[in-house]
């Protein structure tokens, strides 16, 4: 109880006390009476939300605290009422509890949500503190969620997986961010619809070969100046939809989870053979969408003179299409694929770090022998990479209890029991806009096999469930969780990681971009919600 107050009450109340010293300062009536009213109530309810956060901590500990004590006593009365059972029997038992990975109380799902709160509310609220201290916040939040479950539930496998999944993922988005920014692509055209539509749908397809997070930082920098004078936030939420996300849909190169399906057992042509009809559905429904908006735009600000269009494309640094495919080949090196490759042992895994080392090593010699002129023209700077590699510190640190949570319910008697291509790409889909699609991927993957008697760590079981014949309709259900995993990643800025990346470098250009709310409510809920129940319907229903 004492550990559980001072993890979580006393983080609650450095953010409440940083907040109020951020956004107030010294508190007093002329202070209030000099603000302009629209500041006032930013600082208003940027305390207030903090301040709630210090208040749903203290409830929810004190009620998970007397659901435990509930739980304990009824464990008790069951033990006596068994103590009559063989020796044997309770030593095994024993054995098998130990190595068993409970999932954590529901309240541990606070920090993430919290998380979520803040990423949203912070740039609309309070943007100052949000700035300048959301490093502080994500390290904390990420802290509160690890220490309880190093020192609380004694479970160091989820920390540890978590650890090892968040240094894969910056490896590779740092070094193609990196990579990446020494290549300048200018397009020299005139900024039109079919334009735009083309470098959309270059990018989805080239997502494929190189990823998603290749194309996004490959092709973002050109594509925002192909627009100058006339770009729009909805260029680059559309460039998230079509290039970050769903245009990787193809192979297991092109998305996260479809890689780990890869790694599981999934055959690599598998995703390009199911997943192509909705892949070219979606595409197609977003390109004509996009068109229309695109036709309006007619704000075109030529500062001195009309432009004399060359027609020509242009690449400043080609060298570093080598050390972009240096990491794409990295990518492959994988100790529980290829035998011999050096890994980290732990807990009855193997942790890569060779491959790791390699992406680190290509980021930093690809900046160190970048084109001068490529860095300079593509305005490059660290801050993008630094704002993902600290926010995501925060979201695989507390998303490890509702990854946890979601797991064994899908694993449950009930949650088998909804098993089926509708609950599988509704599921999927959802939980992929909120949490990492990859290990979401996985979990809806390893319930679909465990209501049918597979096992996803048994790698012919996987392979039997992408062909089809021995599970029932497992070809149509593991469709709708790649689909779901890969399209649904494009609902919101954490669903995917290039979509916070391609933000933040818009926002370094100087575009205005939605907010957390402002991206769903604006753009995801109105123009992918009809499309992918389109898919649903056409793909997964009739």
């Amino acid at each position: 109880m004492v550990s559980v107050v001072l993890l979580i009450i006393a983080p609650a109340i450095i953010l409440f006390a940083l907040g109020y010293k951020r956004q107030f300062g010294k508190l007093n009536y002329r202070y209030i009476l000099a603000a302009h009213f629209r500041g006032f109530m930013r600082r208003s309810l940027s305390l207030l939300f903090l301040f709630l956060t210090f208040l749903t901590a203290v409830p929810a500990v004190a009620g998970t605290s007397a659901l435990e004590i509930v739980q304990t006593e009824h464990q008790d009365e069951h033990a006596s009422n068994d103590e009559h059972h063989e020796e044997d029997s309770h030593s095994s038992d024993g054995h098998e509890a130990e190595g068993d990975h409970h999932a954590p109380p529901g309240w541990t799902v606070i920090p993430f949500v919290i998380l979520l709160g803040m990423i949203a509310t912070g740039p609309l609220f309070y943007e100052h503190f949000w700035h300048k201290n959301y490093p502080l916040i994500a390290v904390i939040l990420a802290c509160i969620v690890v220490l309880y479950y190093l020192f609380v539930l004694h479970d160091t496998h989820a920390p540890v997986h978590a650890l090892a999944e968040y240094v894969q993922f910056i490896a590779l988005l740092s070094s193609l961010y990196i990579a990446s920014g020494g290549i300048m692509i200018n397009v020299d055209k005139q900024a039109t619809p079919l334009a735009n539509i083309t470098l959309l749908l270059i990018g989805a397809v080239i997502s494929n070969l190189i990823g998603t997070t290749g194309a996004s930082m490959l092709l973002i920098r050109p594509y925002i100046r192909l627009n100058k004078g006339r770009i729009q936030p909805y260029h680059i939420i559309f460039f998230i939809f079509m290039v970050s996300n769903i245009g990787g849909a193809l192979t297991p190169i092109g998305d996260p989870p479809l890689f780990l399906g890869f790694l599981k057992g999934v055959p690599f042509e598998w995703t390009l053979a199911n997943n192509l009809l909705p892949w070219v559905f979606a595409l197609s429904l977003l390109t004509v969408i996009f068109y229309f908006f695109d036709r309006r735009n007619k704000d075109l600000d030529f500062l001195d003179e009309v432009p004399v269009y060359t027609n020509k494309t242009s690449v400043i640094g080609t060298k570093n299409f080598i050390w972009l495919a240096i990491i794409i080949a990295a990518v492959f090196i994988d100790p529980n694929v290829i035998e011999g490759v050096p890994a980290i042992h732990y807990d009855g895994m193997k942790f890569s770090f060779i491959r790791e080392l390699i992406m680190f090593g290509v980021g930093f010699l690809s900046f160190k022998t970048a084109n001068k002129d490529a860095i300079k023209g593509n305005e490059f700077n660290f801050e993008p990479i630094r704002e993902v590699a600290f926010i995501f510190i925060g979201i695989f640190g507390t998303m490890m209890p509702a990854l946890a949570l979601v797991s064994e319910f899908a694993q449950s008697e009930t949650g088998a029991a909804l098993i089926g291509p509708n609950s599988l790409y509704w599921g999927t889909g959802f939980l992929s806009g909120f949490l990492d699609n990859a290990p979401t991927y996985l979990n809806f993957l390893a319930a679909a096999l465990a209501s049918q008697g597979g096992d996803i760590n048994v790698i012919t079981d996987v392979q039997a469930y992408a062909a089809g014949g021995t599970y029932t309709d497992s070809v149509i259900n593991l469709t709708a969780i790649a689909v779901g995993a890969v399209f649904f990643g494009a609902m919101t800025y954490i669903g995917n990681g290039p979509n916070f990346m391609v933000k933040s470098i818009a926002e370094q250009t100087g575009i205005h971009m939605p907010s957390f709310f402002g991206y769903i409510l604006r753009y995801s809920i109105p123009i992918l919600i009809p499309i992918f129940i389109l898919v649903w319907l056409i793909f997964f229903v009739f």
